[in-house]
């Protein structure tokens, strides 16, 4: 019997989960690793920062539905990704991360003085769902299978496992058996039983007016087809969370785009009965209180995490179980009783709120006919929509650049639209973009993304020419922190701001930003760069990047008195007030 390393052990294992990509720096202290990743069949996608390999593993999972892997080596190279898992643990995204650590002997505890050497795997048991460090070789398969145990469990999010390089780059003789999948972990979810079925029936059809609300489990479970059919049996309205966002294609007269917010707050404040899917609704949620939700409405929740039933909003019915499996059945059941359904009633709501949708839509795209230079935000995500196929995969980053986006995009494609909904962070859109490039081969990416979230990760660009990745990254440059300027403004000079739209640079506190011009950077590292200021250029512009077939990057120039006044400011600044409803 010849020698293994420890290293090999871990990508065997991860071939036998079916994992064909892993994100990571190489380094020399799990050299034993990651050299065996292409002869199992596993691909090795190399960023520029360790912080974008745990941005493209988790976009990479949210794009497939599997589990996204990255690497990270010991000391720096750990310290370097935890900003990703951070946002990655958050957004609840399936992401197994595998680190490197000093040697054992002289960590684990630290003997003092080790260099490279901090608590990686105490550091990040406090921001993931597991975490742990390998004593020995020959406990490297039974802790791998118990983290990969974890990562099917209840919420997704973030796992980790740590391994002393002198056991990951080690060889021993003697070679452990390797179990198959379904041996060490459930291969379905929990099932919704039949009396639950029943009651959330009965309790449908007695309601008055029921809604569905679709959080990121929808999306996650990958049942926007059966959540579709059941509201189109209901006859009623789905609203969506913000990472929800594409749980229903968004044409559907079916749903209420989350960015009509006066919208689904009165459709939310209607409804006598809430049926929540793979939702915690949280803050972004208004923690499904009043005056923004229906104080007296009932409600019935479905998740796979049992923490989060009942967890922000009381319920009536509390269900453990896969959404899809509940769906499908919940369907059936309906089917059934399609006769006893009150469509003819519940007619009237829908047509109202899809009227109240279609108002504020032609509201919001008055903007579209603003010519001017530098020009407006609203005109670029409404131009890659004409430019790009109906299933292009959008990212959207950074401050008031995502709202522009959210409130002028139409999505078609469950689970087709990217960014940090829940933890908002700068950035991280460089690399979820090539994540999603990953999973979808031969497809153009769309990345919408400010010029200072742009700034946060540039080098990213290099990444995706290295490996062919037909990012197009379309850069909305104001030079300036436009969200934070907005709010100094406000607390500086309330009165002026509103009659002036916006003090002078010597009147705010560093909010000014340089210019970097992105499209000749862009060209520096291989990709084809373009910068347009008015939206006559910007559609050539665009047919331009997307005929290339390589990444991309156009610099645009827009009004920064208008880009800073993003639509909907008033509802996102309420966000931060706790709601005073029960």
């Amino acid at each position: 019997m010849g020698e293994i390393t420890g290293g090999e052990v871990l990508a065997r294992m991860l071939q036998i989960e079916g994992v064909k990509n892993v994100f990571g720096i190489i380094d020399g202290t799990y050299f034993g690793f990651y050299s065996k990743l292409e002869p199992h069949g596993i691909e090795l996608v190399t960023p520029r920062h360790e912080t974008s390999a745990a941005h493209m593993a988790g976009a990479y999972a949210r794009a497939t539905g599997k589990l996204g892997v990255c690497m990270a080596s010991n000391g720096p190279g750990v310290a370097n990704i935890l900003p990703g898992l951070v946002v990655e643990e958050a957004e609840g995204n399936r992401v197994l991360v595998i680190t490197s650590s000093r040697r054992t002997g002289i960590m684990y505890p630290d003997r003092g003085g080790t260099y490279q050497c901090f608590n990686q795997s105490g550091v990040i048991s406090q921001l993931a769902k597991w975490s742990e460090a390998v004593p020995s070789f020959d406990r490297i398969p039974e802790m791998m299978r118990r983290a990969l145990r974890k990562c099917y469990e209840g919420r997704p999010g973030v796992v980790h496992l740590d391994i002393p390089e002198n056991i990951i780059n080690g060889k021993f003789k003697d070679e452990p058996s390797f179990w198959q999948p379904h041996q060490y972990r459930s291969m379905s979810q929990p099932e919704p039983s039949d009396a639950q079925i029943d009651q959330t029936v009965d309790m449908l059809l007695k309601a008055k007016f029921p809604i569905i609300h679709a959080g990121y489990g929808v999306i996650h479970a990958q049942a926007s087809e059966p959540l579709e059919k059941v509201a189109k049996l209901l006859n009623t309205l789905v609203t969506t969370s913000w990472a929800g966002r594409g749980a229903i294609p968004e044409s559907s007269p079916h749903t209420i785009p989350m960015f009509h917010i006066e919208t689904n707050n009165n459709l939310r404040n209607e409804a006598d009965l809430v049926l929540v899917l793979g939702s915690r609704v949280g803050e972004t949620d208004w923690w499904g209180k009043a005056p923004y939700w229906n104080k007296d409405q009932k409600v019935i929740q479905v998740d796979l995490d049992p923490g989060i039933l009942g967890g922000n909003k009381p319920v009536e019915l509390a269900i453990h179980g896969d959404i899809d499996s509940f769906l499908k059945k919940l369907h059936d059941k309906l089917l059934a009783k399609r006769n006893q359904l009150n469509s003819p009633a519940r007619s009237k709501y829908v047509e109202r709120f899809n009227q109240e949708r279609e108002k504020d839509r032609k509201k919001l795209d008055e903007k579209l006919s603003d010519t001017s230079v530098p020009m407006n935000s609203a005109i670029i995500p409404t131009t890659v929509q004409k430019v790009f196929p109906k299933d292009t995969p959008l990212v959207f980053d950074g401050g008031n650049t995502v709202i522009w986006a959210n409130f002028y995009t139409q999505i078609e494609k469950p689970g087709s639209v990217f960014s940090t909904f829940k933890f908002g962070m700068l950035g991280a859109g460089t690399a979820q973009a090539l994540g999603v490039a990953v999973a979808n081969p031969g497809k153009p990416v769309v990345c919408m993304i400010g010029d200072g979230a742009m700034g946060f990760h540039p080098q990213e660009i290099e990444t995706a020419v290295r490996n062919n990745l037909q990012v197009i990254y379309i850069v909305f440059c104001d030079k300036q922190w436009g969200m934070v300027k907005m709010n100094q403004h406000f607390a500086l000079k309330p009165v002026k701001t509103l009659i002036k739209k916006s003090l002078s640079a010597e009147e705010s506190i560093k909010s000014d930003l340089g210019e970097i011009e992105f499209d000749k950077l862009a060209e520096s590292m291989g990709a084809y760069g373009a910068r347009v200021s008015g939206p006559n250029d910007l559609q050539f512009a665009l047919e331009q990047a997307y005929a290339t077939g390589k990444c991309a990057v156009i610099h645009c120039d827009v009004n920064p008195v208008q880009h800073m006044w993003a639509p909907g400011l008033k509802y996102f600044k309420d966000l931060h007030a706790e709601p005073k409803g029960k």
